[in-house]
């Protein structure tokens, strides 16, 4: 396993394996690494002759009030993960690697980044589409792999490869959970156990939303209600959103009268989760 900060490094490397015709596959992380991420590793590795994964906190997506200089960072942990998952090559760069001095082109989606995360976190997509597209200029994977918890970035990164012409298959995988439903989540290290067990109420509202459909009802206003009310009944929880949209276009649908994305959002004491399902 070759793991390298050097930008022209991971493109030599690259350059080799396309001319042995490996398939190169790419997992990008922020490290803190979880069953979730390794869900997309395990797959890749299965689907690619070499297989390239990023830890990259990237500072361009956390808002001025955010964790930033705080989020869990680990690498000698990470490491010997991913030596566990036979993982080919860590790119593992310093953000005066990726931003250098006087740097000031982003990229910017405009529709699906304006709703649910991007109305609550402004900046927080370009930031993402910006070092997305960075790494993929500098990995060129044939697939890169994400995680369906973040629904809402996933759809961005399609679109972005599918308008700037960007040459890699995206491949959203399932949400990994804990026996308790808890969705996996590096910033779950934050929580302590009393934070941890009230954080059980997003994959409840996600329950109830799927069984007041079953029970035939349609109408969106009354299902986060109902939803609002389950949060709003546990102390030290604050609601950021509870939005059903359209799975592709993300935007609010009137009626449940097909597949509808139900996201979430909200705060367990300071610590910000998410979570979603398609009913």
């Amino acid at each position: 396993m070759t793991i390298t900060k050097s930008i022209a490094k991971v493109r030599s490397i690259i350059k080799k394996q396309k001319l042995k015709n490996k398939i190169i596959g790419f997992v990008p992380t922020m490290g803190a690494l979880h069953q979730g991420h390794l869900s997309l590793i395990k797959k890749a590795r299965k689907d690619a002759g070499f297989l390239v994964v990023s830890i990259f906190v990237n500072p361009l997506q956390f808002g001025p009030k955010e964790d930033y200089r705080i989020y869990p960072r680990n690498f000698k942990k990470d490491r010997a993960l991913l030596e566990k998952e036979r993982v080919d090559l860590i790119f593992y760069p310093y953000p005066k690697n990726m931003y250098t001095a006087g740097f000031s082109t982003y990229v910017e989606e405009t529709s699906l980044s304006k709703s649910l995360c991007g109305k609550s976190r402004p900046g927080h997509f370009r930031g993402v589409a910006t070092v997305v597209t960075k790494l993929f200029n500098i990995v060129q994977p044939d697939i890169a792999y994400f995680g369906r918890k973040d629904y809402q970035q996933a759809q961005v990164i399609k679109r972005l490869t599918q308008d700037l012409n960007i040459p890699a298959q995206i491949r959203i995988l399932p949400i990994i959970r804990q026996k308790s439903g808890l969705a996996l989540s590096s910033r779950n290290a934050y929580l302590s156990q009393k934070e941890e067990k009230k954080a059980l109420v997003l994959y409840q509202s996600l329950r109830l939303a799927r069984n007041l459909v079953k029970q035939g009802q349609r109408k969106p206003h009354f299902i986060k209600t109902k939803i609002a009310k389950l949060i709003n009944s546990r102390k030290n929880l604050k609601i950021d959103y509870i939005e059903l949209v359209d799975p592709k276009t993300l935007k609010p649908v009137k009626k449940i009268d097909k597949k509808t994305l139900l996201a979430l959002a909200i705060f367990v004491g300071k610590i910000r989760l998410i979570d979603n399902t398609i009913i």
